[in-house]
């Protein structure tokens, strides 16, 4: 009774209208009547702390009601319960004792992203980060729009996409059109912090912490506080890091190295991959616990080669642009070299596309821009398979180069480990990590 009278509490003081349930026998029935735009679900109703009563109710709720949003509560239930419970359908999941201001937040957002699309504000008076976003692809237009409504909340998002497709610029998109705006965004590439530099880097050091620990250290969480956190490269964390990782993000507290004083933090995560992380939980290199807190809201960014109707628009863009840096106002691309453009695969997307347009310009002596130049730049940028040639900038990430020279290598070497290495110029327990990290087949 004290719970449910302090959360309604909270939230008739908020402005929501509320309506208490004492048990779930009655649940239903009450649902029936009153449909209500989001449920608050206790997952223990008895002196069993299992939280199965409450798996229960959620499973009945969402058979009869499946667009009713639930939010999970307990004290006592398991992160696998509540794993379990976000797979059945819940959209998130509150520990007891709450946080006001997390629980308030957590109820907000997805009352927002519950509204139908029709009650959505459409008219902006203003010309917001989002519309310096090049497109007019359908299918990217409606990723822009679940963008653009998500970045009014402080929903955690992961942006997927191929390298190169855009997803640090959705990123910066959704902190500059959030409440957090005027506030830090802080950008970390996950996937070049290596696991003993983890903790130092992302939670910071005091001065004798360890050897080489010379001065005080600030954290990127304790930089981001109170904007948004940016975790570029999520795939690439290390299950070790991940744990770690997980405990700040859920309860949004940590320790400097050095120091045994808890930090908290008021941030927005943004995380960003452009690895299948729902086939890494299926492998278990990838937490489903933490997948789960990264993952309220997905947003999937096309390839280039899907939207080819906006490669004219984002050539223009980049000439326009290109024309001001190099003092060049007679620059024209002429419609024959844009239409082949539009055939080709990109597969490093638009940032191998501005690196070509950009690469063209320099080289070409004349203002005019035609078929050939482009030929003679984009022939072997696109180097998958037996070539030797390094591939030109923008069309491969590193990640990637470096997966095909161990690859390449290691079939030199007939899958021996040892002179593997050494081809490479690392050593053989290096190797190994790379070998697991990237799932590469190869011999004991």
């Amino acid at each position: 009774m004290a719970v449910r009278a302090s959360i309604k509490l909270l939230l008739v003081r908020a402005g929501y209208s509320v309506e208490m349930i004492g048990h779930p026998r009655t649940a239903l029935q009450e649902i029936e009547d009153s449909k209500p735009d989001l449920i608050l679900l206790d997952m223990n109703f008895t002196v069993d702390t299992s939280g199965r009563g409450g798996m229960q109710a959620l499973k009945e709720i969402k058979a009869l009601h499946p667009k009713i949003p639930v939010i999970l509560m307990t004290g006592w239930a398991t992160v696998q319960l509540a794993v379990e419970g976000m797979k059945l359908g819940a959209k998130d999941f509150i520990a007891k004792p709450w946080d006001n201001k997390k629980l308030l937040s957590s109820i907000n957002t997805i009352l927002e992203l519950s509204k139908p699309k029709a009650t959505q504000s459409s008219q902006r008076q203003t010309i917001t980060d989002f519309d310096h976003i090049i497109g007019a692809d359908p299918a990217f237009m409606e990723t822009l729009a679940v963008a653009r409504r998500v970045s009014k909340t402080d929903a955690s998002v992961l942006i997927h996409g191929e390298s190169g497709t855009g997803k640090e610029l959705i990123a910066e998109a959704i902190h500059y059109e959030s409440a957090r705006a005027d506030n830090p965004f802080v950008k970390v590439n996950l996937g070049g912090i290596s696991s003993s530099l983890f903790e130092s880097e992302m939670f910071g050091h005091k001065k004798g912490a360890y050897t080489d620990a010379s001065t005080d250290r600030i954290g990127r969480f304790e930089l981001a506080d109170t904007g948004t956190i940016f975790l570029d490269e999520i795939g690439d964390l290390e299950l070790g890091s991940q744990v770690k990782l997980l405990r700040v993000l859920q309860e949004q507290t940590f320790e400097v190295l050095g120091s045994s004083k808890t930090k908290r933090v008021d941030i927005r995560v943004v995380s960003a991959t452009n690895k299948n992380l729902e086939e890494m939980v299926s492998k278990g290199t990838f937490r489903e616990d933490l997948f789960y807190r990264i993952n309220l809201i997905k947003i999937e960014i096309p390839p280039l080669r899907e939207r080819r109707e906006d490669i004219p628009l984002l050539v223009n863009f980049y000439l326009k642009n290109l024309q001001q840096i190099y003092d060049r106002e007679g620059l024209r691309i002429d419609r024959e070299a844009i239409n082949w453009l539009k055939m080709q695969e990109f597969q490093g997307n638009v940032r191998q596309l501005k690196n070509l347009v950009e690469r063209v310009v320099l080289i070409s002596p004349t203002n005019k821009i035609g078929l050939k130049d482009f030929q003679n730049q984009y022939r072997n940028s696109n180097l998958i398979g037996s070539s030797d040639r390094l591939p030109n900038v923008g069309s491969i990430s590193l990640e990637e180069m470096e997966i095909r020279m161990i690859k390449k290598t290691l079939a030199f070497h007939n899958n021996k480990i040892s002179p593997t290495a050494k081809s490479l110029g690392i050593t053989r327990s290096a190797l190994y990590r790379r070998l697991e990290k990237y799932n590469i087949p190869h011999e004991s």
